[in-house]
């Protein structure tokens, strides 16, 4: 059964190597029939926004932000659901810059 990531919200585990998401940093996710979209800032981030689809435990998007010193950026993200112990969902994600160079991954977990 596929958990819907609709309404839930996620925040960084650690500040993330190479990227400008830090624990400061908060995801709004929703989901319909498929599609996923999110806005987040926080830390980092003025502003950002992510859009793809969900294919069962996988999701694709790219993302767009703007961070506090008025710098934009953009990449891909390809991110694993997962269910933890305690029902609260985790996304693992492995993402590339499009707009600059850089990679990495990153894990973010629902927000109680």
């Amino acid at each position: 059964m596929t958990i819907s990531l609709d309404g839930r919200r996620f925040a960084a585990v650690t500040d993330v190597v190479a990227g400008e998401v830090g624990t400061e940093t908060v995801f709004a996710y929703h989901e319909r029939a498929g599609d996923v979209w999110a806005e987040y800032a926080g830390g980092a981030i003025r502003r950002g926004y992510l859009v793809g689809t969900r294919e069962g435990d996988r999701v694709d998007f790219r993302y767009v932000q703007l961070n506090v010193e008025g710098a934009t950026s953009s990449g891909h993200c390809a991110t694993e659901v997962r269910t933890l112990a305690d029902g609260r969902l985790e996304l693992r994600e492995t993402w590339t810059w499009e707009s600059r160079p850089g990679s990495g991954t990153s894990v973010v977990r629902e927000i109680p």
